[in-house]
């Protein structure tokens, strides 16, 4: 693994260069033929106009390259042509610590296969949560480039779906090796970015790489059924792509979530349309460069940045057929309302309050470490972390012993040896999760273990909560109604697992819910009750594989669960049936007489 600081977000790869090839030098003839194709596009607004320069421009040859040493995030517009180069990191050179990167230079677009630099005015400052220092700038991609991107997915979109299965199916397949071979340098962009540990950043990339694995074999998904319904008639039914799809993506998976809408999508036959979160789009970044290794052709995966400006124009582009988010309550149900009154399907993930359990029969070694884990891995940070305990009976007496084994969790830079928990994403995430924890020891809570104020010792400026543990909890307080989303675990005490189930399914949320017992007759009765849409027995984080789907419910999911992501769902989302009757009779040929009594098809 080489410490190369610098970084691939937003330079593609030569076919002809080096796999290791850091930051190339270009002829001079080549970079006055990228800036003639280039100003075609300042010299008119329109999509086509910016789909003629990406096209220009990657139609050039590729020049010989030479290597030059640098400690970049990326390499500059001043030293490289926009969407002709070499990418700023490899599957084996890419960041191994959170030293500061020297002159940081902007994310760009990707639209057509091609890495687009933006004329944006606006952009977004994106902070390394471990030390606040400077990681790069994001654009509010202009209108002229968010239409670019939906004209060259417009006309992606005939060929592509033209295309076959089994040739959609190698495409994927070569996708998901470059996604292996490029395992490190994903989880290491989460963590410069996002400040996952550089383990669970690991586990990030995985999870969404077991959706595209998924989705190579999906083609026995999609052989539609037949039947003979009459003499000489059939009905065959079968489902079709939708055309121009779009993914909204949350900051908290910066690969997971890309990576359950891009494979789905696009071997059902659509083109996406993706949105990084503005926080942490790098992942996503190294992604569409090993798409278009992987073979998709240009115009079937674009992405855009942006904040709500960008999201309302993939809410009102009528070209846009579905759109799928991951986020909070206020964004989703906002982006589910107005996107369905645009006459588009969304699919949308929205917060969590996810409950464990307790019962005095469990395993209470296995119990306290996986929820120690649950609860404070990612910095709690997840959607299905597990935020509240319900204590049963006496086990409420097992409390400091699993705050003695959360202190023992080490908080820390996410590239730093034996890190356990990193940093929250933001300052702002920072004070909002501290002020939630005063406010329960405003209500009468004790905070049994507390992280607010933690700094490591080489990362005092980071966004540093420490886990936190709040008991006494009742559920009228400010700490249990809200989504905390940040390493603090509420425990509330019960006497039965009548009261615990009663307590669960009061909560509006219903993404998941766990129970820790040795009994089967207890875990059955619970699985039974109890409302959350996905259920652990002695499981703390019960997220199911791809096979399955993601089935939250209640105000998890927008509509109430009226769609998921991946698995069978999931390909129900990004396509639409259709039914063909046909009628094939020989003696149609010599009949002279309509029939105009109604067809009973008999």
């Amino acid at each position: 693994m080489a410490a190369s600081r610098s970084f691939a977000r937003s330079l593609p790869a030569l076919r002809a260069a080096s796999p290791r090839t850091a930051v190339a030098t270009i002829s001079s003839a080549r970079i006055a033929a990228s800036s003639a194709a280039r100003s075609l596009a300042t010299s008119s607004g329109s999509s086509s106009s910016v789909l003629a320069s990406q096209r220009a421009s990657a139609s050039m040859p590729a020049s010989s390259s030479s290597f030059v040493a640098t400690r970049r995030l990326h390499a500059t517009a001043q030293q490289l042509a926009p969407a002709t180069t070499s990418a700023a990191t490899t599957a084996t050179e890419y960041p191994t610590d959170h030293t500061q990167i020297a002159n940081p230079i902007d994310t760009t677009n990707f639209i057509d296969n091609n890495f687009v630099s933006s004329k944006a005015t606006t952009w977004i400052d994106l902070y390394d949560p471990a030390t606040n220092n400077l990681v790069t700038r994001v654009p509010q991609s202009t209108d002229a480039e968010l239409r670019a991107a939906v004209a060259s997915a417009q006309q992606a979109f005939p060929a592509w779906r033209a295309t076959s299965v089994m040739a959609k199916q190698q495409i994927m397949f070569k996708f998901v090796n470059l996604i292996r071979a490029n395992w490190d340098r994903l989880a290491a962009s989460i963590t410069l970015e996002q400040g996952k540990t550089f383990a669970d950043a690991k586990g990030d990339v995985l999870r969404g790489l077991q959706v595209a694995e998924t989705a190579c074999g999906i083609t026995t998904q999609l052989t539609g059924e037949v039947l003979e319904v009459a003499k000489d008639m059939e009905t065959r039914s079968y489902r079709e792509p939708l055309g121009v799809v779009a993914a909204i993506c949350p900051f908290n998976f910066p690969a997971m979530i890309p990576l359950w809408c891009i494979p789905i999508a696009t071997i059902t036959g659509n083109c996406i349309i993706l949105k990084p979160s503005e926080r942490d789009p790098g992942a996503a970044m190294i992604l569409a460069e090993l798409a278009r290794e992987a073979g998709f052709p240009p115009g079937v995966i674009n992405i855009v940045h942006g904040s709500a400006k960008t999201v309302d124009f993939i809410l009102d582009e009528p070209a846009i057929k579905a759109i799928s988010f991951v986020g909070s309550n206020r964004a989703g149900e906002y982006i589910y309302t107005r996107g369905s009154a645009n006459g588009k399907r969304v699919q949308a993930n929205l917060g969590a309050k996810n409950h464990a359990a307790v019962l005095p029969d469990c395993n209470k070694n296995q119990t306290l470490n996986a929820i120690v884990g649950a609860a404070f891995g990612a910095a709690g940070q997840r959607c299905m972390a597990l935020s509240t305990v319900v204590m049963v009976g006496e086990t409420k007496e097992w409390l400091p012993e699993m705050a003695e084994r959360a202190k023992a969790l080490n908080v820390n830079g996410g590239f730093e040896e034996g890190a356990d928990v990193g940093p929250v994403i933001s300052p702002e995430s920072k004070k909002r999760i501290e002020d939630l924890i005063a406010s329960a020891e405003q209500e009468g809570a004790t905070i049994l273990l507390d992280g607010r104020g933690y700094k490591p010792e080489k990362y005092p400026n980071g966004n540093f909560v420490g886990p936190t543990i709040i008991t006494n909890v009742t559920p009228d307080m400010k700490c249990y109604k809200e989504e905390i989303f940040g390493p603090v675990l509420v425990c509330l005490n019960v006497p039965t697992l009548d009261d615990a189930i009663d307590l669960i399914n009061k909560n509006e949320y219903g993404n998941g819910a766990a129970v820790f017992t040795c009994s089967g007759s207890t875990a059955s009765r619970f699985q039974k009750d109890i409302e959350a849409g996905q259920v652990g027995i002695n499981v703390p984080i019960p997220v199911p594989l791809p096979m399955f789907s993601f089935t939250g419910n209640k105000k998890s999911i927008a509509g109430g669960g009226a769609n998921t992501f991946y698995g069978k769902p999931g390909l129900q989302f990004y396509t639409q049936q259709k039914t063909v009757t046909s009628l094939w009779r020989s003696e149609d040929a010599i009949s002279t007489k309509a029939h105009v009594v109604m067809p009973t098809h008999s």
